[in-house]
C-alpha cells in the first residue's frame, strides 16, 4: 500500500543518561560506584529507583536509602534495567492524539512488564532483562507513530474494525512490523542482545532456541497485561492454565493468584511511572463484582448472550461505516482537491511534528519552497483548465522526484512545499538543482499547445548544531530565498540561512 522501507523510519537516538549508562556496561562490568555516579546525576531518576527497591515488588528487610546501597542488593543488572526502564518510558512519549493514547500505551507496557516479573518468578525462572524486554517490547508501535503517525493511524483503524492482528495490519501498510523496528532500535542503543533478539522474535513462531523460554513469558505476560486491557479476560485466564499449568506442574490455584497480584503490583509500579493506574482492581474482585450486578439486573443468561451478539453486530457494522467515513475525512481535511497533494492545513501539522523530531534527535531538516513562474500567462494564454491540467502534471513530477520520507504540499495557488527529513543543506540543494531541470524540461500538451513553465526555488535548513527553532523561522527563511531567486531572474535555486 506505501511504497517504505524500513531505511525509511529514521531510529531516534538515546536518551543521553541511558547511552551513559550503556557505554559504562559495554567497556565491561562497571564497579557499583560508576554506576551510581551516572544515576545520581538525576535525582528524579535516583529517587525512582529507591522507590522500586523499597516496593512490595522486592520487599527488601531494611530500608534502601541510597544508590550505594541498592546496588548490591538488586544487582548490577536489576539497576540497570529499571534506570533505563524510567528514563526510556520518560522519553518515548507524546501528546496524546487522536487515534494513539500514549498514557495507556505506557500503562500497558508496565502492567505487562510486572507481569513478566512475576510469572518468572512463579515458574522459578531466573532472567534479569526480563522486566525491560517485557516493557520494550512494543517500543516499535511508537517509532512507527512517531516517524507515520497518519499511515499508523491506519493500522489502528483498521486493527479496531477487523479485529486483525496489529502486527498483520503493519505488515500490510508497512511491508514490515514493529517487532522488527523495535528490535532494530535497541541494536542501536546498544541494549544487550538477549534483549533485542526476545523482541525480534515476541510474535514469530520460528523462535531461536536460546531465546524461548523468554519469548514464552512475554507471550505470557501479554496475557495476563490483556486480562486488565482487553476483552474475553475469563478465557485468557483460562487459557494461562492451560499452557502453563501441565508444562510447568503448577495448580490453577497459583494462576488465579498470579492474576490478582499483577494488579495489586501494578498498581505500585505505575506510581513510580508517574503513571494513574485508574480503578485497576485484582480480578477475582472484578469478577465477584460482576456476578452480583448480573444478579441485580435479574438477565438470564441467553438474554446476555442475544443482548450481547446484538450489540457486537451493531458495533461492528457501526464501526465499518465510520472507518470509510473517517478515511475519506482524513483524505479530505489533509489533500488538495486538484493535486492530490498535502494541504496547507496539513504542511502546519507537519512541520510541528518534525522540527519537534529534528530538534530532539539532533537530525537534520530541510525546507523547500517553490512557485511557477509567471503562472498568470498560463492561465490567461490557455484557460484556467489548462492551467489546472499544468497543476497536476507537476504535483505529479514532484512525488516521482522526491524521496517516499518526503513530503510535497500544495502551499496554495501555485506555490509549492517539500519538507525533506534528515537532509543537510548541501543535499537539499541537490535535490533543489534536479527537480528544478525536471520541470523545465516538463511538456504539457494542451489541444496541441504545447506549454512550458520554469519554477523559482528557495530553500533554508535546520542542523543539529544549531539552537532550537520554530516553524515560523523556517517557513519566513524558505519564502525569503524564493522571492529573492523571483526577483534576480527566476527558474533558479535560492538559499537563505536560518538566524537562530
Amino acid at each position: 500500500m506505501h511504497d517504505l522501507t524500513k531505511k525509511d523510519i529514521k531510529l531516534p537516538s538515546p536518551p543521553a543518561i541511558a547511552l551513559r549508562i550503556l557505554e559504562a556496561v559495554k567497556k565491561g562490568e562497571p564497579t557499583f560506584e560508576e554506576l551510581a555516579r551516572i544515576i545520581q546525576v538525576d535525582p528524579a531518576l535516583t529517587s525512582k529507583i529507591l522507590q522500586v527497591a523499597n516496593s512490595s515488588f522486592y520487599s527488601m528487610p531494611n530500608t534502601i536509602n541510597t544508590i550505594e546501597k541498592a546496588l548490591p542488593v538488586l544487582g548490577m543488572n536489576v539497576t540497570k534495567n529499571i534506570a533505563l526502564s524510567f528514563v526510556i518510558a520518560k522519553e518515548m512519549t507524546g501528546v496524546d492524539r487522536e487515534g494513539f493514547d500514549f498514557t495507556y500505551f505506557w500503562k500497558r507496557a508496565v502492567t505487562t512488564a510486572v507481569s513478566a516479573e512475576l510469572l518468572a518468578s512463579l515458574l522459578r525462572y531466573k532472567n534479569d532483562d526480563l522486566f525491560v524486554s517485557a516493557l520494550l517490547q512494543d517500543i516499535g508501535v511508537l517509532v512507527l507513530y512517531l516517524c507515520r503517525p497518519a499511515e499508523y493511524r491506519q493500522v489502528l483503524d483498521e486493527k479496531r474494525v477487523t479485529e486483525a492482528s496489529i502486527r498483520g495490519s503493519e505488515q500490510k501498510i508497512f511491508g514490515f512490523d514493529h517487532q522488527e523496528i523495535g528490535a532494530d532500535l535497541l541494536e542501536k542503543w546498544g541494549l544487550p542482545e538477549t534483549i533485542s533478539t526476545t523482541i525480534r522474535y515476541h510474535h514469530a513462531s520460528d523462535i531461536p532456541e536460546e531465546v524461548r523460554m523468554p519469548v514464552k513469558i512475554l507471550h505470557w505476560s501479554t496475557m495476563l497485561a490483556s486480562i486488565y486491557y482487553g476483552s474475553r479476560s475469563v478465557e485468557r485466564v483460562q487459557g494461562l492454565k492451560t499452557e502453563i499449568c501441565s508444562d510447568f506442574k503448577i495448580k490453577a490455584e497459583a494462576i488465579d493468584a498470579l492474576v490478582d497480584s499483577v494488579a495489586q503490583k501494578s498498581v505500585e509500579i505505575l506510581s513510580f511511572f508517574e503513571i494513574d493506574p485508574g480503578n485497576m482492581k485484582p480480578f477475582s474482585l472484578l469478577l465477584q463484582e460482576a456476578n452480583e450486578e448480573l444478579l441485580r439486573i435479574n438477565l438470564s443468561y441467553e438474554q446476555v448472550v442475544m443482548q450481547a451478539k446484538q450489540a457486537r453486530k451493531k458495533a461492528e457494522e457501526l464501526a465499518a461505516e465510520l472507518l470509510e467515513a473517517n478515511s475519506k475525512l482524513r483524505d479530505l481535511a489533509f489533500r488538495d482537491g486538484l493535486t492530490g497533494l498535502y494541504n496547507y492545513r496539513y504542511f502546519q501539522e507537519l512541520m510541528d511534528r518534525e522540527i519537534t523530531r529534528a530538534t530532539r534527535y539532533h537530525l537534520p531538516l530541510s525546507l523547500m519552497f517553490f512557485d511557477i513562474d509567471y503562472f498568470k500567462q498560463v492561465n490567461d494564454t490557455y484557460g484556467h483548465p489548462a492551467g489546472d491540467v499544468v497543476l497536476r502534471r507537476l504535483a505529479l513530477l514532484v512525488t516521482s522526484t522526491m524521496r517516499t520520507s518526503d513530503m510535497v504540499v500544495r502551499y496554495g495557488g501555485e506555490e509549492f512545499a517539500v519538507i525533506l527529513p534528515v537532509t543537510d543543506l548541501a543535499g537539499c540543494k541537490v535535490y533543489a538543482e534536479r527537480l528544478r531541470r525536471q520541470i523545465e524540461e516538463m511538456e504539457t500538451v494542451i489541444s496541441g499547445a504545447v506549454i512550458k513553465i520554469s519554477v523559482s526555488i528557495g530553500l533554508t535548513s535546520y542542523e543539529p548544531e544549531m539552537k532550537t527553532i520554530n516553524k515560523i523561522q523556517m517557513i519566513n527563511a524558505a519564502d525569503a530565498a524564493m522571492y529573492k531567486v523571483k526577483k534576480n531572474g527566476r527558474n533558479c535555486v535560492g538559499v537563505m540561512e536560518l538566524q537562530v
